[in-house]
Parts: structure tokens; C-alpha cells; sequence
């Protein structure tokens, strides 16, 4: 209820009433630093409340036991979710790529068995080649020994020819009158140059 004062009501004078000063309602609020003790509670002694060791002993075990159950219960949980999750985002997919790669492994021992059995046609034939290679070397070393045998053997029948037609020339005790003869008769003059051609070209003469 407003009280009526001259014809207008207690909220109508308030609001034409002239704003000298901004009107603020005391609260309580809380105490600054600086602000002195209560004298009600000058000289008291504040005393925490007494603790039962063995209360203390029996809260903190509750409390471990309490978090290692509540660790426990938030880990379990987290794991059933992630494999609920990861089943439902790869069940059909797990088999899909399982089956996927058991048909690539097939494909692939397949490739690997025809690449090993190619790969052994090779080395056989290759060791074929090698071992036919090596005996052709082989005859032909020994053809080739049997070649320079006979060029070495034609060689010395040669000299021998060349020495018994040399021999024919010796100067022996039957001959030597023979030749001493000969050689007065037609005397040689070995006393000349020759040039770079092999060519005569001064010679003294005989006396």
C-alpha cells in the first residue's frame, strides 16, 4: 500500500522528487584487512576441533580404497566404450580387409612360386652355358697347346735341316787342304762401309 500525500501517492513523490545523491542500499558484506576485531571476539583463541587418530587412520585407507575403486570403475568404463566403438566403426570391416589380405597373400606366394621356378630355369640354364663354355675353353686350350706343340716341333726339325745343310760347310781335317785352296783361289776383301740401306758403298781394294 502507497500512502496518498496531497492527492499523489508516496512512488509518485519519490520519482519527481529532485536526484540529489545516488541511493545505495547497505549490504553486509565482507570485512577489508584493515578493518579492527569484533569486540565480541577480541581475545579468543581459535582452536581447531580435535582429530581421532585412528578415525584419520581408518578415512585415509577408505579414501585410497575409494579412488583405486573409482580409477578402476572410469578405466573400465573407457575400455568398454573404445571397443564398443571400435567394433561398431571396423566389425564388417575387419572382415572385409582380413579377407582382402588373405587373397593377396595367396596372389603374392603364387607370384613368389612362379618367380622361384623361373628364377630356377635360369640358374640351370645359366650353369649349363658356364659349363659348356668352360669345356669349349678347355678344347680350345688344349688345341691351342697342341697347335704351338707341333710350330715348336716343325721349328727344331727346321733348324736340324738348316744345321745338317750348314754341317755340308764345315771345315773338317778331309777338307782342309781343299779349302785353304779355295780360299787363295778367291779371295774375299771384308774391308767396307756400307749405308743405312745396307748398300756397299766404299771398300778398299786387295793387294
Amino acid at each position: 500500500m502507497f500512502q496518498v500525500i496531497g492527492g499523489r501517492s508516496e512512488q509518485a513523490v519519490r520519482l519527481l522528487a529532485p536526484r540529489s545523491a545516488v541511493l545505495v542500499e547497505a549490504v553486509r558484506g565482507r570485512k577489508s584487512r584493515t578493518d579492527p576485531v569484533a569486540k565480541s571476539k577480541e581475545g579468543r583463541i581459535k582452536v581447531p576441533p580435535p582429530v581421532d587418530p585412528v578415525e584419520m587412520v581408518v578415512l585415509k585407507e577408505r579414501y585410497t580404497e575409494y579412488k583405486l575403486i573409482m580409477r578402476a570403475l572410469r578405466l573400465e568404463f573407457k575400455e568398454e566404450v573404445l571397443r564398443k566403438k571400435y567394433e561398431e566403426e571396423t566389425g564388417s570391416q575387419a572382415e572385409e580387409r582380413a579377407r582382402q589380405e588373405a587373397e593377396e597373400h595367396r596372389a603374392l606366394m603364387a607370384w613368389n612360386n612362379e618367380e622361384n621356378l623361373r628364377m630356377l630355369k635360369a640358374r640351370i640354364l645359366r650353369v649349363q652355358k658356364e659349363a659348356e663354355e668352360a669345356e669349349r675353353k678347355k678344347i680350345e686350350a688344349a688345341i691351342q697347346r697342341e697347335q704351338e706343340q707341333q710350330e715348336f716341333i716343325k721349328e727344331k726339325e727346321r733348324e736340324i735341316l738348316q744345321l745338317q745343310e750348314e754341317v755340308k760347310n764345315f771345315i773338317t781335317m778331309e777338307n782342309l787342304d781343299q779349302r785353304i785352296e779355295e780360299a787363295l783361289d778367291n779371295p774375299k776383301n771384308y774391308n767396307f762401309a756400307v749405308d743405312k740401306e745396307g748398300r756397299v758403298i766404299k771398300q778398299t781394294v786387295l793387294q
